[in-house]
């Protein structure tokens, strides 16, 4: 995989509308190592002997560790007319070393879990495992095993250039990495930034195992790596292991890296296309990189320009664009700055632009304020803090900081930030913020055609049924992973209920000095909402962004912003905010929650914005192509085919929009999650301090959806024009619900059908032995009184039925034969060791937690469920698959290019 940070940009932004000391001890020698402890003892820094430079960091958040191992070599290293090279050297790092074969990768990487995955960029490449602490020394096995050698032969090559030539098939099919490209050659033309890791299909066509093996033996050097682990492990043992398995590997002389020579930006205006429902203005200008002392100050701008009282953001109170925001993205020479704003289909994209440029010319010109910077750099080491949060977001700060930022660590980039003054901001705006060297951009929404219903899958082709074979362990790996037992839960949840019918969750954790609370209105728009109001729920959620009864937009904002807390309103709400903010968090999130302002002025102007991004969303491809699902599954007159439109939302009064806040806003419907540094009792008593006087009037509303007959098969295509592959759904409802015994078998068998890369079996015979795809994934939503059972992938038209027929085909297996010993006791290893996993970050805690109350499961179903799988046998797998499945019922959606 490679990184889109426009992509990641848009959809932050579309989404949402302090740190360690640097203590030091003295160094200290260890086998020929130099090794440093710091931070009371829970970092350790080494250099190994052969320059392999280790970082360890301690947090106790869950029985879990993420290694990641930095290459620092990317696609900037590529050879010329190569620019995939080192994209193709990490997806080949999956096709198994010396000594460790792909499939037995794959086995080890799944039983351990399933979390694994590779990144790359121009600067660097990333391997990355989370996996539970006591398998710790297994991942650091195979890591050293690749870092030795790999398996870049013909033949494997030959497999693998088919999916990633579907990777680059999925990035070219999405308008806005397309742009994205158009950008980097724009902005950074004549160098190695010029383009990303992706590469070509021609390249890849051109592209030879012999030139494989070279990038991997020029580059693949323990003194061009950095290895961050980081978890719930003791750092010292942690070294031992790695002086054991790495300490040997010999260093290399590197080969020079390419020279960034930049060219002077020209200014220039790109026009495209995008299939989102709404159109993106953009406007873009080179910032400074990692390496320049402006990048702090850089920083920081980026912040204030995108805070939600600045002058940027009152585009969107003020009816000129749907959400706005500013966004960076350094490389080490320099970076990408980019404003960008939504605008509705039909509207005037070329307005939107000049109102851009006009706001940063302005800020300019006047100076940024100086209380938004102070402001800015409070939330930097609010959020530093939160790092320590996930196992997993804290070992890729470090990787981040280390490998790429080249600095010592994630704190160095929060003191430099905390050192900007309102100074160095404006300097940087005047030196970089240059509207004569602009790119500009505007991506139109394109409709879609009109869905297509067809029949039949395509033309008769057989493919012999696969036989899984079981793949002998390494012995290092077969002993740790021999394990079949339930992992005890770290979580003790505390569980209370307010008077007024409020149920509160209260998870305590001192890893960090911050505190958390998600909060979810259980809630059903599409059986909530009255006749002809549909849309009234998006106007409100929408509302909730103007402010309380008490503050108004721009004072709640400002609250917010001296506290550094991010809180967020609505049906599902939440607040992140520093342990001593606590109680004035929770104050502000209840004032939103239970009082929110709904201004008349502002319902016109979010009314007429919803109507337009309707009209926008209802031809949209994706949207049409989940419409086409729901339309091939449920019943005519399902509550779920209500949709809103432009003429519903537009015939709305204020009085609905608050009618219907009232209704659906209820204390007895409501769970809240609070995790953090905080104690069960304090917790309890701010939350009831804040909600507590919140009323419950009248009856609960009805919100399970009524039970559905078994669907049948059909076929649609929803044209997509920007789409160069096409994307698949195979799905049909199941006549069970969540609480039926057989969701344990078929949650099993779905994890020997994928959930393991190259372990499972679609992974296996439809990307590791043919390439026909990137990936597949298999899904079984099962809720309180419906079930869809879904298979989704993307790949050539030409080959969408040959995929779907070998989908078909190992589900017909499942049906009709057990499953391997191998492949049913992996299953449950991967099974198993996601319960600690679960809980290796606040984020994923709070959401199981949350889900798990609303749905009506005990909050220790992971634990319960881990019993039950350990029990089941093949047998029972098999009969479940041939009770509840169906192949004959499956529905088909693409969407993209008609398949031939």
């Amino acid at each position: 995989m490679k990184r889109n940070g426009l992509k990641a940009a848009v959809l932050v932004l579309a989404a949402v509308a302090l740190g360690c000391m640097n203590g030091q001890a003295a160094p200290a020698r260890s086998g020929g190592v130099d090794v440093k402890m710091e931070e009371n003892g829970s970092v350790l820094r080494a250099t190994l002997g052969n320059g392999l430079r280790v970082v360890v960091v301690r947090d106790t958040l869950a029985p879990v560790v993420t290694t990641v191992v930095n290459y620092r070599v990317g696609s900037n290293e590529a050879p010329a007319g190569f620019p995939g090279t080192a994209h193709a050297q990490e997806h080949m790092m999956f096709r198994g070393s010396p000594g460790l074969t792909a499939n037995q990768l794959a086995d080890i990487s799944a039983a351990m879990g399933g979390e694994f995955n590779a990144d790359t960029q121009q600067t660097i490449t990333q391997y990355f495992f989370t996996v539970p602490s006591e398998d710790v020394d297994v991942a650091l096995h195979m890591e050293a095993l690749r870092m030795r050698g790999v398996n870049d032969t013909q033949a494997e090559w030959d497999k693998e250039r088919g999916a990633i030539e579907q990777e680059v098939a999925q990035d070219l099919s999405n308008p806005e990495y397309v742009f994205y490209m158009q950008l980097l050659e724009a902005m950074f033309k004549g160098t190695p930034y010029a383009h990303d890791a992706l590469g070509t299909r021609p390249s890849f066509n051109a592209t030879t195992a012999a030139m494989l093996r070279k990038f991997h033996s020029e580059w693949y050097a323990p003194n061009n790596a950095i290895l961050i682990v980081a978890g719930d492990v003791e750092p010292r043992s942690v070294l031992a292991q790695v002086e054991r398995l790495f300490g040997d590997i010999p260093s290399k002389k590197l080969p020079a890296r390419p020279a960034i020579h930049l060219q002077p930006v020209v200014a220039r205006s790109i026009a495209s296309t995008t299939d989102l429902p709404y159109g993106l203005a953009i406007v873009s200008v080179r910032m400074p990189g990692y390496g320049s002392p402006d990048y702090a100050a850089a920083e920081v701008l980026s912040d204030v320009l995108s805070s939600q009282r600045g002058t940027l953001y009152a585009l969107v109170p003020e009816g000129k664009a749907l959400f706005s925001g500013f966004a960076i993205e350094p490389l080490p020479g320099a970076g990408l700055g980019y404003a960008i704003a939504a605008f509705p289909k039909g509207a005037d994209s070329t307005e939107l632009v000049q109102e851009i440029n006009g706001i940063l010319q302005d800020d300019v010109k006047n100076g940024l304020p100086a209380d938004l910077v102070e402001a800015a750099k409070r939330r930097e080491a609010a959020e530093a803090e939160s790092r320590r949060n996930s196992i997993n977001g804290l070992a890729m700060a470090w990787s981040d900081a280390l490998a790429i930022e080249g600095i010592s660590s994630p704190q160095e980039d929060v003191d430099a930030i905390l050192k900007v003054t309102p100074e160095d901001v404006n300097r940087v705006a005047r030196e970089y913020l240059t509207f004569d060297r602009a790119i500009t951009a505007v991506l139109t929404p394109q409709p879609s055609g009109k869905p297509i219903s067809s029949h039949g899958f395509g033309g008769a082709e057989s493919f012999a049924p696969s036989n899984p074979k079981p793949t002998p362990l390494p012995l290092w790996a077969e002993k740790a992973l021999a394990r079949l037992t339930v992992p005890p839960s770290t979580l003790h949840p505390v569980v209370s209920v307010l008077p007024n019918g409020l149920k509160l969750i209260v998870q305590p954790e001192t890893v960090s000095r911050t505190v958390s609370v998600y909060g979810d209105v259980r809630n059903r728009p599409v059986l909530q909402t009255p006749p002809h109001q549909e849309g009234v729920n998006s106007v409100l959620g929408q509302l909730f962004s103007f402010g309380t009864t008490t503050l108004n937009r721009v004072e709640y904002q400002k609250a917010l912003d001296d506290i550094a807390a991010d809180e967020s309103a609505g049906t599902s709400f939440s607040l992140s905010v520093l342990t001593s903010h606590f109680d004035r968090g929770v104050q502000l999130l209840a004032d939103n929650v239970l009082h929110p302002a709904l201004p008349a002025p502002a319902f016109t102007l979010v009314q007429r914005q919803t109507a337009m991004a309707i009209a926008g969303q209802l031809e949209s491809p994706d949207y049409l192509t989940g419409r086409a699902v729901d339309a091939a599954l449920f019943p005519k007159g399902d509550p779920t085919l209500r949709e809103p439109t432009p003429q519903s939302a537009m015939s709305l009064t204020l009085a609905d929009v608050r009618n219907y806040y009232q209704h659906v806003f209820r204390p007895d419907m409501t769970t809240i999650v609070v995790i953090g540094d905080v104690t069960p009792e304090a917790a309890r008593a701010v939350i009831e301090k804040y909600f507590g006087t919140w009323p419950a009037t009248g009856n609960k509303p009805e919100t399970d959806l009524p039970a559905v007959p078994p669907s049948q098969s059909s076929t649609t295509n929803v044209p997509d024009k920007s789409r160069v592959q096409d994307q698949v759904t195979l799905a049909e409802t199941l006549p069970m619900n969540r609480f039926n015994p057989d969701y344990y078998a078929l949650e099993l068998g779905d994890h020997v059908l994928g959930g393991g890369f190259y372990a499972t079996r679609l992974y296996q015979d439809l990307r590791e032995k043919r390439g026909l795809v990137y990936y597949v994934g298999v899904s079984l939503d099962a809720g309180r009184t419906r079930t869809v059972y879904s298979v989704d992938y993307a790949c050539d038209p030409p080959n969408v039925s040959k995929a779907r027929k070998i989908v078909m085909r190992d589900l017909h297996q499942m049906q009709t034969a057990p499953v391997t010993p191998a492949e049913l006791r992996r299953a449950k290893a991967m099974l198993l060791r996601e319960i600690p996993l679960s809980e290796s970050s606040i984020n994923r805690i709070a959401g199981g937690l949350l889900s798990r109350s609303e749905i009506g499961l005990p909050l220790n179903e992971p634990v319960r469920a881990a019993h039950r799988y350990l029990l089941l046998t093949a047998a029972q797998v098999r009969a479940a698959f041939a009770k509840w499945i169906a192949t004959a019922r499956f529905s088909q959606v693409v969407e993209g290019p008609t398949p031939k």
